[in-house]
């Protein structure tokens, strides 16, 4: 690396890191990402496994009626709790104070119908707005099986296969695996973590071109014996450091709360080795590389500090546009993909979380999409700075 370059790149980089609370949000940042998917992805674990570890609580008034489903309740682990018969309004006030998933309520004459084989009616009372769907639909699958059964011992009797009411037998087999399903779920999330890159170079890109353009110091950086591109240069890996650390650090930590997540629990699982992470780490080094490039060629067109967060504010969110098109309109994963910043790392780390084979192919191009473009927009940039007009009145 070029001495000039260099000099300028450490003195960059020093007056980042005097910023203290600058420091501390840019480290906030990189930990929020992956705490809130971890957090995510841990409350839907827990609302998956609640049903098994706590069980489900029904209310059930005049079970004694039918005994044959209230054993079939039992071994679903549903307790069914013998209710003293109440009013509406009383079974209401019972959901409103979530005592039950759910109250049963069998008719008077439950029992007559049953026996004269006319539909005996039983009444579901649940309350919507208690975000139990998932425990009530436990019930609703025993009262279903409950009710076939039933029809199946009353065609046996008549002398009627229970077969003759399915004339076609369908049979599923899912050949999909946990880490393919992974992909799909914790694959739209992966791609989070690599916001980071555009993130963390924002402030430092400012500060060490509009912010010295503001601070009348532009001007005496250009007087000194040194190339544009040095001065550029020095800027530009500057605040593509902090971008690189910022991305490594979080993809690590997202890897290990994946791997920490009990994700067999809700059939997904995280496959993804440390050595196809490291792969994911080098190749988010130009992505830092793009982002910084792209804010230091913008904020040089600046002439104060706020103008250039207004404008950059604009082109931190064009890197995300592509993958919320692609996640909208559902679209399968392409060879084009892996030409587009930061939606071919997203695609990349999607196809990869599979635990399949991806080939070097994705792997290259990931990598150039975001460097080529990179260089091209600091050569511009260092090539714009050789015009004093320019330097001094932008």
């Amino acid at each position: 690396m070029n001495s000039k370059l260099l000099i300028v790149f450490r003195k960059e980089l020093r007056e980042t890191l005097r910023e203290k609370r600058t420091l501390a949000t840019l480290a906030l940042v990189t930990l929020l990402y992956p705490f809130l998917i971890g957090l995510t992805l841990n409350q839907i674990i827990s609302k998956n496994t609640k049903i098994e570890r706590e069980g489900i609580e029904l209310a059930v008034i005049g079970g004694a009626r039918a005994p044959t489903l209230m054993a079939q309740l039992a071994e679903k682990n549903i307790t069914a709790k013998d209710t003293a018969p109440t009013s509406d309004e009383g079974i209401a006030e019972l959901l409103r104070a979530k005592h039950a998933v759910a109250v049963l309520r069998l008719s008077e004459n439950f029992a007559d119908n049953y026996q004269a084989m006319r539909p005996a009616r039983i009444e579901v009372w649940y309350d919507s707005a208690a975000e139990r769907g998932a425990q009530r639909r436990e019930v609703e699958e025993v009262l279903e099986a409950y009710s076939s059964n039933i029809a199946s011992a009353r065609l046996l009797a008549h002398g009627v296969s229970p077969a003759a009411l399915n004339p076609i037998q369908v049979q599923r087999y899912d050949t999909g695996t946990n880490a393919s399903r992974s992909a799909a779920v914790i694959g739209g999330m992966i791609g989070v973590l690599f916001f980071p890159a555009f993130m963390l170079s924002l402030s430092s890109a400012i500060d060490s071109t509009a912010g010295e353009r503001e601070r009348r110091s532009f001007e005496v950086l250009m007087a000194q014996p040194a190339h544009t591109w040095e001065l550029v240069g020095g800027k530009w890996l500057a605040a593509s450091l902090l971008g690189v650390i910022g991305v490594t650090f979080s993809l690590v930590l997202g890897h290990v709360i994946f791997k920490w997540l009990r994700l067999e629990e809700i059939g997904l699982s995280w496959s993804m080795g440390w050595d196809t992470l490291l792969g994911m780490c080098v190749i988010a080094v130009p992505l830092s590389l793009l982002a910084a490039a792209m804010y230091v060629a913008v904020a040089m067109n600046s002439k104060t500090f706020k103008e250039a967060q207004t404008l950059l504010s604009i082109v931190l969110i064009v890197p995300l546009v592509p993958g919320m098109v692609v996640s909208f309109l559902d679209l399968k994963t392409a060879q084009w993909m892996y030409l587009v910043p930061m939606l071919s790392n997203q695609t990349l780390a999607k196809e990869a979380a599979k635990g399949g084979d991806v080939g070097a192919l994705p792997w290259l191009l990931t990598f150039l999409c975001s460097l080529l473009p990179a260089l091209v927009i600091v050569a511009i940039a260092s090539w714009r700075m050789r015009s004093e007009k320019y330097v001094l009145s932008v």
